[in-house]
């Protein structure tokens, strides 16, 4: 099988899992993003690990999926005998969370010390944080159609419209390098294509779900393709900082987690700051 029918296969199946536990229930997406923090946390760890870096791979992984669980939980169950907004919950536990690398540090007798405890906590952050995000665009009053919920499936829909029209588009007819000190293989015209097939998306969701203005959907589109293109960017850098090809090999055709969500680990927080001060959840 060659790349391209390795990727398509996975690629919809992948849809196919969002979509169905989307629709399905809240707590069926919560542990299927779970699994994906989980691996996620591990392959980035796993990909800076070599001789003289060692970041904390076990506590990262754990605790950034302790973060995570906490949001979720607390998104949807109340607390009232604590007298406080659940959410704060999650803020509270990440406190401890963040400066016990330092601590742990002290004990491992490893030559890159501060860049294991700068290494653990970017997992946390950069994996972690994002996805937990995702969450919260999936609660009990968020406008839904047929089940789904209408932010969380088009911000997925138009990541990845706009990821696969730059790929093809780019694959056939780039020519001209977006950043090839970088990505060597990321073009200009892949880029504006996946940029127009991410507008025209939102121009549809639009229509799909009136229920959000048309210059909301825009602005999100805008926003995705903006820091999706930076994810992007960012991926490549740190695999190119490790020179590795794929940050994995977990997902045929696409490579590692982190390789297939690039685009949205830097584009979630800035899609949700923009649909909380929009008051659109």
């Amino acid at each position: 099988m060659n790349n391209f029918w390795a990727r398509t296969i996975t690629g919809l199946s992948m849809v196919f899992l969002l979509l169905a536990a989307m629709a399905l229930n809240y707590w069926l997406l919560a542990a299927l993003f779970l699994l994906v923090t989980i691996f996620g946390l591990w392959e980035f760890y796993s990909i800076f690990t070599s001789e003289k870096i060692n970041p904390q791979r076990i506590f990262g992984t754990i605790a950034g999926s302790l973060f995570y669980t906490s949001v979720v939980v607390a998104f949807r169950i109340d607390f009232p005998e604590l007298g406080l907004n659940p959410l704060v919950i999650p803020i509270l536990l990440s406190v401890p969370l963040l400066f016990l690398p330092f601590v742990f540090e002290i004990y491992r007798k490893q030559p890159q010390p501060l860049i294991n405890i700068a290494l653990t906590i970017t997992g946390i952050l950069y994996i972690a944080v994002p996805l937990a995000l995702l969450n919260l665009l999936n609660g009990e009053n968020a406008l839904r159609v047929l089940k789904f919920p209408v932010i969380l499936t088009g911000f997925f829909l138009i990541t990845w419209f706009y990821d696969t029209g730059a790929y093809l588009y780019g694959k056939q007819f780039g020519t001209h390098k977006f950043f090839e000190r970088i990505s060597p293989k990321k073009t200009w015209e892949g880029t504006i294509a996946g940029a127009v097939v991410a507008i025209i998306t939102s121009v549809g969701l639009h229509f799909l779900a009136p229920g959000i203005a048309l210059p909301d959907w825009i602005s999100i589109a805008f926003l995705i393709i903006l820091f999706g293109t930076f994810g992007d960017l960012i991926e490549s850098l740190f695999k190119r900082s490790m020179n590795i090809k794929d940050s994995g090999t977990i997902l045929p055709g696409h490579g590692g987690i982190l390789d297939r969500f690039d685009t949205m680990f830097i584009s979630v927080p800035f899609v949700f700051l923009y649909i909380t001060l929009r008051h659109l959840i």
